[in-house]
Formats: structure tokens, C-alpha cells, sequence
């Protein structure tokens, strides 16, 4: 079997950029909670089809620019997707064999424990109410899995062949 060609860097952080300009897309108020973490999906996606160029760097980096972005206090968001490649680099061994069913409830747990983090780190910066529906984006994220990963994996094979 052969291996797939390697992705392009800059390839990496256009979707990188672009799935961090999704998650701060101004929405409705009611709608906020149906947004999924695109940025946690599309660094899940590169953390696991580049392990070895793709980690816990990458996660701090975008962090760090999306507490610049929403103004949140500076580190919370860069320990959050860093915290989230960390757990990536842990699960990567097993992650590749299993099915895309399997992969999407994989990802639910990593998405929803990085978004219990989150809640954590909003309870302890202030008064905030904690109610399950945090975990929408996180339900939604893993849904959105197996389309992602099969659109991203046709464009690499596409972009490589080009």
C-alpha cells in the first residue's frame, strides 16, 4: 500500500486560517450554540494526517491568535488547542485504524472534553452558568467528521496529483 503524498505547509495553514475565520464569523445570538468548532475540527484533521508537522505548536499558535481575536484572557484558548493536539498525539496510534463512525465518536470526546475545559476556565474567570447544551458544538463537530475527513481527503489527492 502506498503511503499519501505528504500536504503542502501552506496548504495546512490556509485551512488552519480559514477554519479559525469560521469560528469567529459573527452569528445571531441564538444561533452561537449551533456553531461547530471549526478550528478544533480542522486542527484534529492535520494533528492526525500529519502527526509529525502538526502538534501541539500549532495548537498554541492558533490559540494564542484566537484570544487575540475574541479578546478572551490571553492563554485560555492557547491552552485549550494545545490541550487538544496533546490529546490528539495520544490517540493518534489507534485513531488511523479505526472506522469513520468510530473516528466521530473519538471526536466527540475530544471536542467535548476540550469544551468542558473551557467551561471550567469561564467558571473560574467569573460568574457563568454550566448547562449541557455546551456540548452541541462538540455533537456537531463529530457529525461533521466523516464529511470533512472524505472533502479533505479528495482535495489532497486532487491538489497531489495536479
Amino acid at each position: 500500500m502506498a503511503t499519501p503524498p505528504r500536504a503542502n505547509l501552506l496548504w495546512i495553514w490556509l485551512t488552519l486560517l480559514l477554519s479559525m475565520c469560521l469560528q469567529v464569523m459573527p452569528l445571531a445570538d441564538g444561533w452561537q450554540i449551533w456553531r461547530p468548532d471549526w478550528l478544533g475540527l480542522m486542527l484534529i484533521y492535520w494533528c492526525m494526517r500529519e502527526p509529525l508537522r502538526v502538534g501541539v505548536f500549532h495548537g498554541f499558535v492558533l490559540g494564542l491568535l484566537m484570544d487575540l481575536i475574541e479578546g478572551a484572557p490571553l492563554g485560555q484558548n492557547a491552552l485549550l488547542l494545545s490541550l487538544l493536539a496533546f490529546l490528539c498525539a495520544l490517540v493518534y496510534p489507534r485513531f488511523r485504524a479505526y472506522s469513520l463512525v468510530q473516528q466521530a465518536v473519538l471526536i466527540f470526546v475530544l471536542l467535548g472534553m476540550v469544551q468542558l475545559g473551557e467551561q471550567w476556565l469561564r467558571a473560574l474567570f467569573g460568574p457563568f452558568s454550566l448547562h449541557l447544551s455546551f456540548l452541541l458544538p462538540s455533537l456537531i463537530g463529530a457529525v461533521l467528521w466523516p464529511w470533512l475527513t472524505t472533502l479533505f481527503e479528495a482535495l489532497g489527492r486532487r491538489l497531489a496529483r495536479d
